[in-house]
């Protein structure tokens, strides 16, 4: 991996470990260069197109309440971050943002990261998260190479991890120092080699089961969670979705939430799988897409020729207007991927501009090369789509729900990724 990769993989594990951390109450202060890069270069995404764009103070606050920072008290702060970065310039009223794209954030990520002058401890929490996504890794096997590599004893090695697992940088299955640590990002490298080491893991009926699942999913892409739930049982689903096996797409509408399943490798196979859409942001603008081909009745836009579609948006020009963009673009237009205007002479239709064209491209690229995620939506109501949650959030999510059996059972898939014995 060359320099500028290097940056980029430390910028994503920056932004990874950052969303965590807004979950612990004393994480920020003990890991405060993570927090302020992770939190400075998810502003800058929001607030960034390829571009340069001034945008309104007023609107800068408000970006920055939906993103979950204090507008008072952290905002400022940040954007002092970023103008002495010179990837901003600030007037009394607006914010000149220079052209940056999602990507291009994640090297910033690492830069900021680094001037913030790092502890010994953040350090260590990239070089653990790099390691626990290659394959599972016995805690009681790392205590002496962090240590050494970060110059901490072993008792401060020690503290260092139990609160890398409650702060959930890493995840842990077992008990004691010979618990296995990894991550969710486990199955986006290398998932074929390791995907095969999970199936000798398991029963014969097991094995014919996922393959059947896999099958499915390398036709079409994804396929709902209930479905794969009920061919493989319950306890194998968690199992499989809690060790990083599967990924869970959740989309919510007025109606409820949808949950479909896909494999890390189908969106993947087009980007780099730990770098790109960091963000999430291109999946959610496939998720919404699809659905607008899927669930839209044509009177309130429905979209029928995607590629002209997206070739449009990425060319610059406005869609519209329609009724469904007014409704079915709600979470892109917080994060600023696209931006919406009524339309003045039809009360309830808007238009729609692409803001940030290379996540137009990468999606253009999932649904027109193999389409991971032709069918997510095709069974969804028909309401408006109003939420996305992308896989990282969705598997912590079943493994709080995992009883002691079923995380057992996925100790075994953890341990037979690493090449371990598994204990039946």
């Amino acid at each position: 991996m060359d320099g500028a990769g290097k940056k980029e993989l430390t910028g994503a594990w920056v932004i990874h470990h950052g969303r965590k951390l807004v979950l612990d109450a004393n994480g920020p202060a003990e890991f405060p260069a993570i927090d302020e890069a992770a939190k400075a270069a998810s502003l800058l995404t929001k607030l960034g197109q390829a571009n340069q764009i001034n945008i309104t103070k007023k609107e800068v606050q408000a970006i920055a309440v939906a993103s979950g920072l204090n507008p008072r008290h952290e905002l400022n702060g940040l954007l002092q971050v970023l103008e002495k970065k010179r990837l901003i310039q600030q007037s009394s009223d607006e914010v000149s943002v220079l052209g940056v794209t999602t990507r291009g954030s994640l090297g910033h990520a690492a830069e900021m990261y680094r001037e913030a002058e790092p502890t010994p401890y953040e350090q260590a929490s990239i070089s653990l998260a790099e390691i626990a996504s290659e394959a599972p890794v016995r805690r009681s096997d790392i205590i002496q190479k962090i240590g050494d590599e970060h110059k901490l004893t072993d008792n401060q090695t020690k503290d260092f991890l139990d609160r890398a697992e409650a702060i959930g940088f890493v995840d842990k299955e077992g008990e004691g120092e010979h618990r296995l640590l990894f991550n969710g990002n486990l199955f986006r490298r290398d998932s074929v080699e390791k995907t095969q080491k999970v199936l000798a893991s398991l029963t014969l009926p097991e094995q014919k089961l996922v393959t059947e699942i896999g099958e499915q999913l390398g036709g079409s892409g994804c396929l709902a969670a209930a479905y794969v739930e009920g061919v493989l049982s319950k306890p194998l689903f968690e199992k499989l979705v809690a060790a990083g096996v599967y990924d869970l797409n959740q989309v919510t509408n007025e109606q409820g939430s949808h949950v479909y399943v896909t494999a890390p490798a189908a969106f993947h196979k087009f980007v780099d799988p730990m770098v790109d859409d960091c963000f999430d942001m291109a999946k959610s603008l496939v998720a919404a897409l699809t659905y607008g081909m899927k669930s839209r009745p044509s009177s309130q836009g429905r979209i029928s020729m995607l590629p002209a579609l997206l070739g449009k948006l990425i060319a610059d020009r406005e869609i519209g207007p329609a009724t469904a963009i007014g409704q079915d673009y709600r979470v892109l237009e917080v994060n600023r991927v696209v931006q919406l205007r009524a339309d003045p002479q039809n009360p309830g239709r808007f238009f729609m501009k692409l803001l940030k064209k290379e996540v137009g491209h990468l999606a253009l690229q999932v649904l027109t090369q193999g389409n991971a995620y032709e069918q997510s939506l095709s069974d969804l109501p028909g309401a408006p789509m109003s939420g996305y949650v992308g896989p990282e959030e969705s598997r912590v999510t079943v493994r709080r729900k995992q009883s002691a059996l079923s995380k057992r059972t996925t100790r075994d898939v953890l341990e037979a990724v690493r090449g371990g014995r598994v204990l039946r």
